[in-house]
């Protein structure tokens, strides 16, 4: 699909509180999406492998962020007809586009966190304003 698409009314606008851009903003922003993207950039892998790598993720929003990922057509997720039940997740190329913008973002935040706690500390030694 093109930004041509009939499925659009007219041009994405995502400034614009309508536009469907802003789902999928908030859909590849969100704390859990950001994780399992940058993650998924790394390699492919198997649900409880990146809930183990996704730290913190409950069982149910992994398996709705990853959901949602799909639907977007971020995330591939193939099921292997064997005993147990095998899945793995791994990016598709608009995958792999998303997660090169947001696992930069993730990493600049690590890599940014001394001068982020200064800034809190300056902050908080502030008198209080009314």
């Amino acid at each position: 699909m093109t930004q041509d698409s009939p499925l659009l009314d007219r041009m994405p606008d995502v400034y614009d509180r309508m536009c469907p851009s802003r789902g999928v903003l908030e859909h590849v922003t969100s704390r859990w999406g950001v994780l399992v993207l940058a993650a998924l950039q790394e390699r492919g892998y198997r649900f409880s492998e990146l809930r183990r790598r996704v730290a913190g993720v409950s069982e149910k929003m992994l398996a709705q962020t990853l959901q949602t990922l799909e639907r977007d057509g971020f995330v591939l997720r193939e099921a292997h007809p064997v005993i147990p039940p095998r899945v793995d997740y791994s990016l598709t190329p608009l995958g792999e586009e998303a997660a090169t913008f947001v696992s930069a973002l993730a990493h600049w935040v690590e890599n940014r966190m001394c001068a982020v706690q200064g800034a809190r500390e300056e902050y908080d030694a502030r008198p209080s304003r009314s």
